[in-house]
């Protein structure tokens, strides 16, 4: 709605710009033939065209602001929907930088394009009228303007190579910083602030390079159109007094002349849009890299009935029975389990009670699995959300109870109520919150319930691991735990040992244990 309003007073002001010279001229010669009449609706003219640049002006704010929240939240969407793949991908301050800047800079091609073309109205009219006015006239300003969009088109392709650069070179800093500051201890402890300083900021003379190279195209193009009006001013001047002195027109019909020329020269002006198009247009293929790159691709089955009998490959783990999943460090443990809940392109035929997963919809796959991690994020604003994200309805403090996370938790002031970004937390806490959060995902009756720790306890003391893992044990559900703990393999029905990316066996701990090599994952 707003797009259309900013098309409504951009051509609006250029039709008044268009009229203002014909009737300043019709103007000036009733004034000099002794008739004031005209200077009312002269005056009425000029104060509706400053209303309509000011409502353009807001407009024209109004509508970048809008295109770049759509083009924002339409990539954050894609970003959390394409999931890891996305992110392996790209480094975390490259996404910000095109959800941030680049898709800033994007969303002001629609201004920029409107503004443009408005600009040809003017153009088109200051032509025709001198034409009307005098032909003599129209082919000065012909040769004007093939002068001043030569100096446009050679400006568009200089900003357009730069401003690439310049943006790349942008994304570039932002992903070392991002890295720089999730290693900020490390950075800290190891006492090397001054040389990742310097490892962040390596690109910023290139940066700086790129960023000159815009500036200096825009000034090329702004001398280069800048001399081509006032010469064509004076071109003007020139051509009409020789004709008012041959009484082809009057003193009216040569100021009109001289403003419709500078009108007719205002795509010299157009060097703003120009710039903010090459700059768009460079920020555009970075954002479509985002929006267009692949999702997984969800089928139409429901939630299947069954005991959740999970088949990984040839290997078939029984539906409510514990699994521990066993393998050397790089043994490919944490991406086979990625793969059962679609966090990463399977590489296996699986399937959930018959049903290939890839054939369940996003909300029943959702609905089976639930994961706990090595190093859980905690979002939401307080420690209840934290635990409940994605399980809204549930016991905040039940789930935490099953992690041992409880009592922890009641001890702060607020309790559960405590703001997250607040909360003074271990990563042995953030561990038992992560393992808070899977827990708080109740299965469902009748229907199975995959529950994947993905190393999910290895902050945890060997008390807290114990009472987790008797939890474990207790709960219902086929259950998956990457370990390295002998005695969680011991405890476990069968054991999935890895080698090589591979699934090497699946048996009981007791079974495997002859294997030497199986006994040295564990030294």
């Amino acid at each position: 709605m707003i797009r259309r309003w900013l098309v409504v007073f951009a051509f609006a002001g250029a039709v008044l710009q268009l009229a203002l010279p014909y009737v300043l001229g019709r103007t000036v010669d009733s004034v000099l033939a002794g008739d004031t009449g005209p200077l009312a609706l002269c005056a009425a003219l000029i104060a509706v065209a400053v209303a309509c640049d000011a409502l353009e002006t807001w407009a024209t704010g109004a509508t970048s602001a809008t295109e770049a929240a759509d083009l924002r939240g339409r990539m954050v969407r894609r970003i959390l929907w394409a999931g890891p793949a996305l992110t392996r991908r790209f480094p975390e301050g490259e996404l910000v930088t095109r959800t941030g800047i680049n898709a800033e800079e994007a969303a002001q091609a629609v201004q920029a394009r409107i503004g443009a073309v408005a600009l040809l109205i003017p153009t088109a009219g200051g032509l025709i009228a001198l034409t009307l006015i005098d032909p003599w006239l129209s082919l000065t300003l012909v040769a004007a303007l093939v002068l001043i969009a030569l100096a446009l088109k050679t400006f568009f392709r200089a900003s357009a190579v730069s401003a690439a650069a310049y943006q790349r070179t942008q994304g570039e800093i932002a992903g070392r910083l991002v890295d720089a500051l999730a290693g900020a201890r490390t950075i800290k402890a190891a006492g090397t602030g001054r040389a990742e300083t310097a490892r962040v900021l390596t690109p910023l003379p290139e940066l700086r390079r790129h960023g000159l190279a815009l500036w200096a195209a825009n000034a090329r193009a702004g001398v280069q159109t800048g001399l081509v009006v006032p010469l064509l001013e004076i071109a003007v001047l020139g051509v009409g007094g020789w004709r008012l002195t041959q009484g082809a027109l009057s003193v009216g019909d040569l100021y009109a002349a001289v403003r419709y020329a500078v009108l007719g020269a205002g795509l010299s002006t157009a060097l703003g849009q120009i710039g903010v198009l090459a700059r768009a247009r460079a920020a555009r293929t970075r954002v479509e890299e985002i929006l267009q790159a692949p999702c997984p691709a969800y089928g139409n089955s429901p939630v299947p009935d069954g005991p959740g009998e999970l088949r990984l490959g040839d290997v078939v783990l029984p539906g409510g029975s514990l699994t521990a999943i066993v393998g050397h460090s790089g043994s490919g443990k944490t991406h086979l389990t990625a793969q059962i809940g679609r966090l990463a392109p399977a590489e296996l035929p699986i399937a959930l009670d018959g049903i290939p997963i890839e054939a369940l919809t996003h909300d029943a796959l959702r609905a089976c699995v639930a994961y706990a991690f090595d190093r859980p994020v905690l979002l939401g604003d307080t420690l209840a959300d934290a635990v409940t994200l994605g399980a809204p309805g549930a016991d905040p403090a039940a789930a935490a109870a099953r992690a041992g996370a409880d009592a922890f938790v009641r001890a702060l002031p607020e309790g559960y109520a405590t703001a997250l970004a607040e909360a003074p937390l271990s990563g042995g806490e953030r561990q038992r919150l992560g393992l808070a959060r899977a827990f708080a995902h109740p299965a469902e009756p009748g229907r199975p319930r995959l529950l994947i720790l993905d190393d999910a306890t290895s902050s945890l003391d060997t008390v807290t691991a114990r009472r987790v893992g008797e939890t474990l044990t207790a709960t219902s559900g086929t259950r998956l735990v990457v370990t390295h703990r002998t005695a969680t393999a011991a405890a476990a029905d069968q054991v999935l040992w890895l080698d090589g990316g591979a699934i090497r066996a699946c048996a009981p701990h007791r079974v495997l244990w002859d294997d030497p090599g199986y006994r040295a994952v564990f030294a």
